[in-house]
Parts: C-alpha cells; sequence; structure tokens
C-alpha cells in the first residue's frame, strides 16, 4: 500500500484527525511512531484494570439483542440492521472477584488485540500480548435494578471503529452515581461485535481500505447510520420498559422522560446531531468529535454536519484535547459553526495535555500495558497525551457528571460556569 493509502487507513481506522490541528483541510495524520516494548518485558500476557466507580451505588449490566427488520444493515446489504446494547445501572450489591462481569466477550477479547483488527491498528497494541478477556468490569450480570425510582437515562457512543465496552470506565461511574446508561455496538463499524447466534461481526472497514477512498463520504454514512442506531434503541427502550426480558426493575428505572446522549470521536459527533434530529433528548456531550468533513479527495473542502449548520436549543457540552480532532471550539470549523448558530446553553472545555483517547478507557489501560510491554511508550502519547491518567479520568468523569447532574436532574454545582481551582488540567474556552 502506498503513503496516500496508509494515510486513509490510519483516517478511518484510527479515527485520527482527518483536518489538521489548525483546521487545515491538506493536513491528514500519518500512523504513530511505534516504540519497541520494554526492554526485559515478561513474555506472559500483560493484564490491566479499570479503575473503580466513584458513586455510592453497586453497578450491574446486562446486554441485549436488537434486530431492526425495518432496515436494511447499510454495511452488510441483504441484512436487517443487528445491534447489541448493554446497560449499567444501580443495584444493590456489589459484584466481587469472579462476580465481576467481563470487559469483552471471548470471542470479541480474541479478536480485539490480534494483528489487523481495527483495535490493534487504531492504538498500537502488540498483536496477542494482552489478556483482554481477563479484564474484569465492576458491575454484576443480570443483577436486578435497585428498586425506588426510575432514573435518568444516558446512551453512550464510542469512538469510530471501537467497540461499546471501550468507554466502560466512564459509564460505570455514571451508573455508580445513579444513572441508567446505555451503551450501542454500531455493528460492522466497531472492531468487533459478539452476536447472540455466534457470528463475530469484525469491522468491515479494513475492507474498504482504497486510494482513493471519500473519506468524507464515508463519515457522512457513518453519522447516519449512528444517528439511526440511536433512534431505534430510543425506541426498542420503549418497548423494553414493560417487557419481562431484562433482570427484575432494570425496566422500572429507565426514566424516558430525562434523556442525554454522551459519546466520544464519531460518537460525540452522533451524540450532537441525535439531539437535533429527536425531541426525546433533553441534553448531550461531544468529547472530541469533528462536527465538519473533507471532501471527496480527503484533503481539501471542509463540508459541516447538519447540525452544525443549524444549532441546537437545547443544552450541550463540548470536551476537546489540545492535540486531537476537536477544541477549543474557535479552532474547529465544525464546532465553531455550531457555538454560533446554537440558541441553547453549552459550555466547551479543553482538557490540557490529552490527545484523542483522553476521554476513552486508553486513557487508564494503555500505561498499564505499556509498562509490560504490551504496547510501545510512543504509541501511549500518541493516543492519550501525557497528561498523568488518573487526573485525566477524574476530570472526565467529573465534567460529565456535572453537566448530566445539572440538566437531567436539576443539580447545578456551577463547575461549569467557568475555570475551577480543583481542575486546572480543564481549561475553559470562552
Amino acid at each position: 500500500m502506498g503513503t496516500r493509502g496508509r494515510a486513509v487507513a490510519t483516517v478511518v481506522l484510527a479515527a485520527a484527525v482527518v483536518l489538521g490541528a489548525a483546521g487545515a483541510p491538506g493536513a491528514v495524520a500519518a500512523p504513530a511512531a511505534q516504540a519497541a516494548p520494554a526492554r526485559g518485558a515478561v513474555d506472559k500476557q500483560a493484564r490491566a484494570a479499570l479503575p473503580a466507580p466513584t458513586g455510592p451505588y453497586a453497578v450491574g449490566t446486562t446486554s441485549v439483542h436488537l434486530v431492526d427488520r425495518d432496515r436494511e444493515d447499510p454495511w452488510k446489504p441483504g441484512r436487517p440492521r443487528e445491534l447489541m446494547i448493554s446497560l449499567w445501572y444501580p443495584t444493590s450489591r456489589p459484584a466481587l472477584g469472579d462476580d465481576r462481569a467481563p470487559y469483552m466477550t471471548p470471542g470479541a477479547a480474541a479478536h480485539f488485540g490480534s494483528a489487523g483488527s481495527v483495535g490493534q491498528r487504531n492504538y498500537g497494541f502488540e498483536p496477542g500480548r494482552t489478556d483482554w478477556s481477563n479484564v474484569r468490569t465492576h458491575a454484576r450480570a443480570d443483577a436486578p435494578a435497585l428498586p425506588g425510582r426510575a432514573r435518568p437515562v444516558v446512551l453512550y457512543s464510542a469512538g469510530l471503529g471501537d467497540p461499546r465496552t471501550w468507554g466502560t470506565g466512564l459509564v460505570e461511574d455514571l451508573a455508580s452515581r445513579g444513572y441508567v446508561v446505555v451503551t450501542v455496538d454500531h455493528t460492522w463499524e466497531a472492531s468487533e461485535v459478539s452476536l447472540p447466534s455466534g457470528e463475530l461481526a469484525a469491522s468491515v472497514f479494513p475492507e474498504l481500505e482504497k486510494p482513493d477512498l471519500d473519506i468524507g463520504a464515508l463519515l457522512r454514512k457513518m453519522l447516519a447510520t449512528r444517528v439511526a442506531d440511536t433512534r431505534f434503541v430510543l425506541d426498542e427502550l420503549a418497548h423494553l420498559k414493560h417487557s419481562r426480558t431484562l433482570p427484575p426493575g432494570v425496566g422500572a428505572a429507565l426514566d424516558l422522560d430525562r434523556i442525554a446522549t454522551v459519546g466520544h470521536s464519531g460518537g460525540g459527533s452522533a451524540a450532537l446531531q441525535v439531539m437535533h434530529d429527536d425531541p426525546r433528548i433533553a441534553a448531550a456531550v461531544n468529547m472530541d468529535g469533528q462536527l465538519h468533513f473533507p471532501g471527496p479527495d480527503g484533503r481539501t473542502g471542509v463540508f459541516l454536519t447538519d447540525v452544525a449548520e443549524k444549532g441546537l436549543d437545547r443544552p450541550f457540552l463540548l470536551l476537546g484535547t489540545r492535540n486531537g480532532d476537536s477544541g477549543p471550539y474557535g479552532q474547529q470549523p465544525g464546532w465553531d459553526a455550531l457555538w454560533r448558530h446554537s440558541t441553547g446553553w453549552h459550555a466547551d472545555f479543553t482538557l490540557d495535555g490529552s490527545r484523542h483517547g483522553s476521554y476513552t478507557d486508553a486513557e487508564s489501560l494503555l500505561p498499564q500495558l505499556a509498562g509490560q510491554g504490551a504496547i510501545g511508550t510512543q504509541a501511549v502519547r500518541e493516543a492519550v497525551g501525557d497528561i498523568r491518567s488518573d487526573r485525566a479520568v477524574l476530570a472526565t468523569r467529573t465534567y460529565v457528571a456535572s453537566f448530566l447532574d445539572r440538566w437531567l436532574r436539576g443539580h447545578d454545582d456551577h463547575l461549569l460556569d467557568g475555570p475551577s481551582a480543583r481542575f486546572p488540567e480543564m481549561v475553559y474556552e470562552p
């Protein structure tokens, strides 16, 4: 594959910067340099652990298979659209040891870090060096929901090519604070999705690597598919609320009058677009997801998403990175247009020292893997920057929760009103 083909693959598969850091249409990201594994790294597979949730509640989780028989799959014509979702919610008894639900199914775990997978391409794992099957969440599988009242619902969408599990640290934390969080796998785009039939739906994106690929058209298709997926999930939640297919109390815990969307990268772009398109969404958080696309050659032209051109009349939060896809808003065409066209409450913060993966589980997991030689140190810096991992995780959790508490619960701690001495790394963008 030539230089142009490699650059295209990097943009598509790693959700890298399609436009340059200063918004220049000609800047396409080159593949990140990979440092060699640490000298003396152990031969056994590396292991990593997610940071524990900080809220007062134990967490339960359950997975649901959804089939939209009225929609042909845009990535696999001739098949109905199939989705896997997981619900994360407060429960009464914490999970300990082996009672904690796996981070990934065995099939997905084996594929995620394998040679050539989107997971490996996105983050530079040494193929086969990480034991993803032994990564555990802090949630109890299929536990009954904590009774008492219906709770606000948050729909979470991961970045382009990432599985729904790649934001579990944030998702579990929100559930421990009293939210019901629904994570959505965007099948055939996500690196891999385990379906109940036993099929492992691996991403089709590696098949699309061609020098003449229209990146802008691909990203527009991705966004439209994610929006349709999310609206379908909303429809299905209304049915699940009154069904007996969920663990006891989970359906009753869904307050479908208080819904927000949260997403990273392509999922962040979709979170805002869904809110624009669907009045059921009360608020949205976009973590480093761009709102503009390149032209057909991937290098010239800037085309805004619909939400950027028309703006929003409801609250949204932008969380950008210093060297990522987006932020601050004034330096990005899509974010700047959205800012100017919106009438609802909005705020923008930039996480100083961060990179595009800092709002994902990459921030907590990759440094652990680097210490065991399963990923190069340079790849870690390219993914999450040089901000302290614990500070990035704490800031992300705190700012997202503050926004959701304010607009879904009516509890305003005023953290989002401006700069905070508690979080000097969160730069307020007035």
